[in-house]
């Protein structure tokens, strides 16, 4: 074979597995696929140098990684809003209607899966990564590379992240369990599960041998290419994805409505599990002019199917401490199956609801995997009660520690900040990355000082010394002093960052930004109305706060006097000319995004990830792609990095 020939039969083996494993539509048998498979191969061994990249023998990399390094999104992978009835949909609907009175609609299936980022640049893949927090995932790109139908290379050149969900059709999943089963390892709950277990294998050639397949269902950088989201949801199949199915063009809610019931109609015949309908504004114009919410795009929302109901009987009630302390009751159930998972547990929430609903031990009880995921008991079915049913009586001491709980109107709480139960989770969450971010203190060695009684709360850590560490198994005194200096470097952190590393329930970053820049340490005195009326506040994240301020009273006291926050690391400057400024940050900058913007913020900025006409400046580091384009359209001002560093020293 000569190189000429070489090329031209990896084409026809790329066709050959585009038909099969992206169309379903097979151009050739096994034998002619694996035949020129192999023919191939044998050409690549003896000539490495001339193998071409986007062969489909390349897929499979040889040697396993030892772990995944974390990897940003070029833009953000949002949340959706969920709706749940058509009640719910229509007051979505009704407020796009309210700005977007012309407004259309794309409808696509919500698969139930892992979800992926694509990053293309120059029409090759050059990385995978999870969806993670959003903002950063898992690099996986060796595990996607083995998936057949994700193209190695696209006809695309500038830079673009195509997004979709990593599945596993039903039938393929019950083969993987059935050996999974006959080889003793644990069973996957369900297909979903099966997808992320997958695709995070350490070694790709585990994740080849199972039949994953990726659903494209957006784009992230790169969409501003495009004026309708159904365009660019069909010019990706042009690229050589998957063609979405079910995708639809809806022109107002009627269309919406009966391409969700048609969709529900096939929901259980479908080879690939579904679990709602994503609703998007057509128009990308209209998205960029609506924004987003803390957690969700405004222009989009996943219309979920109504939750599959089971019965099941409550066998017994356990008990779990959370982070934070509270008490949960959790339903012990005789194991039933719903939509793939088997269910044995559930929650009950708290005993305030045990008691509106009455349910007892022993009762045959409705579940709902509520949003498909998670399972709720709804009711217990009294008519079938027989007399050997026992009441769900209130704990009075903690099932971990012994200690007598604090018993309030709806939550029980464990007051020992000493519980194993919280301990140990609350000084992982603390010391992480996203929190006071202290390097070494990861959660095995937690575990190793708590089991050896170093420490038993999170002030504790404070106290830490040489000997100690140095006393342990695996300690040398480079590594301990490394963890000491990375324990004290936390003192003076700004006060967002320790309320953050807190844990409290529903406050994350964003939510401890507003509350130390409203509030300043007096966050941990508030009352329920001052915390309401900072935007986008609600009850369940004002009863949170206010919860976790009296159960911690003393701790939040103790870690302020050792810790001593600081409010802003940088004073605003309201003067400066770009106090009050909406910035968008594009391409490839010399400093991390997040320190720049952080620069910015301390000018009074505000930092937006999409240009639209309110953006007032677009900062451009090197291979700028369509955001640069579009604020050149739209006529907004364009620094470059070197011009913004000489206006912020200004």
């Amino acid at each position: 074979m000569t190189e000429q020939e070489y090329h031209t039969q990896v084409q026809i083996l790329k066709k050959m597995a585009y038909h099969y494993y992206v169309l379903d539509e097979p151009i050739a048998t096994d034998e002619e696929y694996d035949s020129l498979y192999h023919k191939i191969l044998h050409f690549e061994n003896l000539h490495p140098a001339l193998i071409d990249k986007s062969s489909p023998t390349q897929r499979v990399g040889d040697t396993p990684l030892e772990s995944f390094s974390k990897n940003a999104h070029l833009m953000r992978m949002w949340s959706l809003e969920d709706v749940f009835n058509n009640n719910e949909f229509m007051e979505w609907v009704q407020r796009i209607y309210k700005s977007c009175p012309q407004a259309s609609f794309t409808c696509s299936p919500k698969f139930d899966g892992a979800s992926l980022n694509l990053l293309y640049r120059e029409g090759k893949l050059v990385s995978a990564t999870t969806r993670g927090d959003g903002i950063m995932g898992e690099l996986v790109t060796h595990n996607a590379r083995t998936i057949r139908s994700i193209p190695l290379e696209i006809d695309f050149k500038d830079e673009i992240e195509i997004r979709g969900e990593v599945v596993i059709a039903k039938d393929d999943f019950e083969f993987i369990n059935k050996e999974r089963l006959s080889e003793n390892q644990s069973l996957f709950a369900n297909p979903r599960n099966a997808a992320a277990g997958s695709l995070r294998q350490l070694d790709a050639k585990i994740t080849a041998k199972r039949k994953l397949r990726f659903m494209p269902w957006g784009i992230g950088a790169g969409l501003g290419e495009f004026k309708s989201f159904y365009e660019a949801l069909k010019g990706i199949a042009h690229f050589g994805f998957a063609p979405l199915p079910f995708l639809t063009h809806c022109k107002d809610i009627s269309d919406i409505q009966s391409v969700y019931a048609s969709l529900l109609a096939q929901r259980n015949d479908y080879p690939i599990m579904l679990d709602g309908m994503v609703i998007m504004l057509d128009e990308i114009p209209l998205q960029e002019q609506l924004g987003w919410t803390i957690k969700s795009p405004r222009f989009a929302c996943a219309y979920k199917f109504p939750a599959i109901e089971k019965s099941s009987q409550i066998l017994s009630v356990s008990l779990q401490v959370g982070r934070t302390g509270v008490i949960t009751p959790v339903a012990e159930l005789e194991p039933v199956e719903i939509e793939g998972a088997m269910i044995a547990r559930a929650s009950l929430h708290n005993f305030s609801e045990i008691e509106r609903k009455d349910i007892r031990i022993g009762d045959r009880v409705i579940i709902i995997r509520s949003g498909d995921v998670i399972p709720k008991i709804i009711k217990p079915l009294v008519s079938l009660r027989d007399g050997t049913q026992k009441p769900i009586v209130k704990p009075t001491h903690c099932p971990v520690c012994g200690e007598e709980l604090l018993i309030e109107e709806i939550f029980i709480k464990c007051q020992n900040l000493s519980c194993q139960a919280r301990v140990i989770e609350s000084i992982i969450h603390f010391a992480s990355k996203k929190a006071l971010n202290i390097d070494g203190l990861g959660e095995k060695i937690v575990i190793q000082l708590y089991d050896n009684k170093i420490i038993q709360n999170i002030k504790d850590i404070y106290a830490l010394n040489l000997e100690q560490l140095l006393a342990l198994e695996g300690w040398q005194e480079k590594r301990a002093q490394n963890l000491i200096n990375a324990i004290q470097h936390t003192k003076g952190v700004e006060l967002w960052r320790f309320i953050n590393a807190l844990g409290i329930e529903h406050i994350g970053e964003g939510a401890s930004k507003k509350l130390a820049r409203a509030f300043g340490e007096r966050v941990f005195y508030l009352q329920k109305e001052e915390i309401l009326s900072l935007e986008g506040f609600g009850e369940e994240m004002a009863d949170s706060l206010i919860e976790f301020n009296h159960a911690n009273k003393a701790l939040i006291a103790q870690l302020l006097e050792i810790i001593k926050p600081t409010m802003q690391s940088v004073p605003i400057e309201t003067h400066h000319m770009f106090y009050g400024k909406s910035i968008v940050l594009t391409g490839a900058l010399s400093k991390p995004r997040d320190e720049i913007g952080a620069l910015l913020e301390s000018k009074g900025a505000k930092i937006s990830s999409s240009v639209s006409k309110k953006t007032d400046f677009v900062i451009c580091g090197e291979n700028a792609g369509s955001k640069f384009d579009k604020a050149k359209a739209l006529q907004i001002p364009i620094l470059s990095e070197s011009e913004l560093f000489e206006l912020l020293d200004s």
